[in-house]
């Protein structure tokens, strides 16, 4: 078997060398269809055994086994020629009634072919045709090849809402906990990759018992992803991961949308998801929203929509920037509404650097419930491993560190009674936190040893003194001049 991280990275060093695809996000738009029609391939042979009467949505000369298996096959200009001419249109015109007909034809919309070279092409197409996606150990891989790739991406500019880690997607999903036995859904309204979609499919399976349990997980969780490249990655990850037809999982912008034509039965049972944060919507987007809750800041639209769209009773567990916590305005006004619809029952504190290199942003894991108003909520700050003082590429969080919370967490049914308060965690009552007008980004009260802090959490601090420096000043000036003026 092939070394698949070796695989990519030979593939990437050809592409490098093509004179149409000269930057990071390009050759990863190309490797996301050419994957796609890969793994499709694998899984159509796949089908075609265990299933006698199956038919394939593709006709045969589109098939990746017809035109693209043979090392030997097509080449140069006449490769470059069916890609351009027949194969990338055929599919983007893709017409059936087939399930699969629709999602392929979505798929390849916006796709483009940017190499110029079609013997490097043939090259690419080789070293792709080593690995074999049928094979467990290869698909296992395929989840590292996933995350060096879109850590690859940081070059290519704003990438940050394409990577979760995969340690941060695992602990929410598992203290979420979706559960089979009671069909319960789940969706991810801003799913990228399908990193969490991916988990939660896993987490369900370890509970499966019967066929008719693989039914419902084919079936149980839904996604909406605005952007075109983590979305064709987001299909293929779902494909590499057994779900046959991924049809639950929608290209389009989930926050374009009117939140009030949001029905009581697209209602979910659970949330698991990573908003983009640090981003703004295009003008007219928060018009979908109340007009108490308009902004066009994205994380904070997702956090107004999740509490519409769970249903009673319903989970969430996602991840939001510290802005979101400290925020006024606006964001008083979203908290103040989450505490009062939710229970907000846990913060976890996450220290710097788990994002890196895409941002420096420090992040938090919300963990509410919709129903019963929040009377207290539980923090606990995640402490860095031990030696360790930051985390980047090469040492990114690990699932096995979030091994006390997990000890520490307790039940929900009978309201986290078992929980105490310990170095890392503590608890605030709601009415200390409505009289600190909703700031959420309380400091842990048994750690005397924060020191100074570091920028990214001082300067917001430092920029609302400001304003309120120059407000008062402001009001002097005006005052002083009605006095001169009597």
């Amino acid at each position: 078997m092939p070394n698949v991280s070796n695989v990519v990275k030979s593939i990437q060093d050809i592409m490098r060398k093509d004179a149409g695809t000269y930057g990071d996000a390009q050759r990863l738009e190309q490797l996301g269809w050419l994957f796609f029609l890969k793994i499709f391939d694998d899984r159509e042979r796949e089908m075609a055994l265990l299933r006698d009467a199956y038919k394939s949505p593709l006709p045969a000369h589109l098939r990746w086994s017809a035109w693209a298996k043979d090392e030997e096959g097509i080449t140069g200009d006449a490769l470059l020629d069916f890609v351009n001419n027949t194969l990338l249109p055929n599919l983007k015109a893709l017409t059936g009634g087939d399930q699969m007909h629709p999602l392929i034809r979505m798929t390849f919309a916006d796709a483009n072919n940017y190499m110029k070279n079609g013997t490097l092409m043939r090259q690419v197409i080789n070293k792709i045709n080593a690995i074999d996606f049928n094979a467990s150990d290869d698909r296992h891989l395929f989840g590292d090849i996933y995350e060096k790739l879109l850590k690859d991406l940081q070059s290519a500019g704003n990438s940050g809402e394409f990577y979760t880690p995969r340690a941060v997607t695992q602990f929410i999903v598992e203290q979420v906990n979706p559960r089979l036995d009671k069909r319960e859904t789940v969706l991810d309204p801003a799913c990228g990759t399908g990193g969490f979609l991916v988990c939660a499919i896993e987490h369900l399976r370890k509970q499966a018992r019967t066929a008719a349990d693989e039914r419902a997980i084919q079936e149980c969780f839904s996604g909406i992803e605005k952007k075109h490249l983590p979305h064709v990655l987001c299909m293929t990850n779902l494909l590499l991961h057994g779900i046959d037809v991924p049809a639950n999982v929608r290209h389009d912008n989930t926050l374009a949308r009117p939140l009030r034509d949001w029905g009581p039965q697209e209602r979910v049972d659970v949330i698991v998801t990573n908003p983009p944060f640090g981003g703004m919507e295009e003008d007219g987007i928060e018009s979908n929203f109340p007009a108490e809750f308009r902004t066009r800041e994205t994380a904070d639209l997702f956090l107004v929509l999740l509490m519409k769209i769970l249903k009673p009773g319903g989970r969430a567990g996602l991840v939001l920037p510290d802005g979101t916590l400290f925020g006024e305005g606006v964001k008083t006004r979203i908290k103040e509404a989450l505490l009062s619809e939710c229970n907000l029952h846990t913060i976890v504190r996450l220290p710097n650097g788990v994002f890196n290199p895409y941002t420096s942003i420090r992040t938090n894991l919300l963990f509410f419930t919709k129903g019963p108003k929040t009377e207290h909520v539980w923090y606990y700050e995640h402490p860095y491993p031990p030696g360790a003082k930051s985390y980047n590429k090469g040492k990114p969080i690990r699932i096995e560190e979030f091994e006390p919370e997990r000890a520490w967490w307790g039940d929900e049914a009978d309201g986290f009674k078992a929980r105490v308060e310990n170095e890392h965690a503590w608890r605030v009552s709601f009415d200390t936190i409505k009289a600190g007008n909703f700031n959420l980004d309380l400091k842990n009260p048994h750690n005397d040893a924060d020191g100074p802090g570091d920028v990214d959490h001082l300067l917001p601090e430092y920029e609302k003194l400001l304003a309120q420096i120059a407000e008062t000043r402001a009001a002097l000036k005006t005052q002083l001049m009605d006095a001169l003026n009597q």
